[in-house]
């Protein structure tokens, strides 16, 4: 996969970020062509060898199809209830954020957005759920051309819709 200067790119983990530059600079004697980036939300620059874009998980910006595809995931009334220990839960989140699929970072949000009406989340899952509402945000507003703000209410009000009748704690949790 190739990218130009000027193209915007997600990094797994980071969010889009803009290819600002492609230089050749010498590492351990030898030439190698890096990716200069710039992360859109904390303008944290990175460096991405060009051979090892795949391997580091670097992608374009999902497009409009794919939009659809991850409102659907967060439209998605999963019926499990996650039996897990926050802490087990929350490297299971960590590892879908990492992966850099946006499908994933949907079912994060999705899921940690249950799960609040049932139970208090853990101050890491509280973090992980702004991490994920943040790239999702970031990554549509960029493929939509929209504002992060218009992103925003329409993915609260997924979220609230796809609440239902689930959106009253139980008696249990209150």
């Amino acid at each position: 996969m190739m990218f130009k200067i000027g193209d915007r790119a997600v990094y797994p983990g980071q969010g889009v970020a803009e290819i600002t530059g492609i230089e050749s600079k010498q590492i351990s004697g030898a030439t190698v062509v890096l990716y200069m980036l710039r992360v859109l939300d904390s303008d944290r620059k990175i460096m991405i060898p060009v051979s090892k874009v795949k391997s580091v998980g670097l992608r374009k910006v999902v497009g409009d199809d794919e939009v659809e595809r991850v409102y659907s995931v967060l439209r998605e009334r999963t019926k499990t209830v996650d039996r897990q220990t926050w802490n087990r839960r929350y490297r299971r989140y960590v590892e879908k954020i990492n992966t850099g699929s946006l499908y994933d970072i949907a079912e994060v949000m999705r899921d940690l957005s249950r799960l609040k009406y049932t139970k208090p989340l853990s101050f890491g899952e509280r973090k992980m759920l702004d991490q994920a509402r943040t790239l999702l945000v970031k990554e549509l507003s960029v493929a939509r051309a929209s504002t992060e703000d218009a992103v925003t209410a329409e993915l609260d009000a997924i979220i609230a819709a796809s609440q239902g009748d689930d959106a009253t704690p139980t008696a249990a949790s209150a």
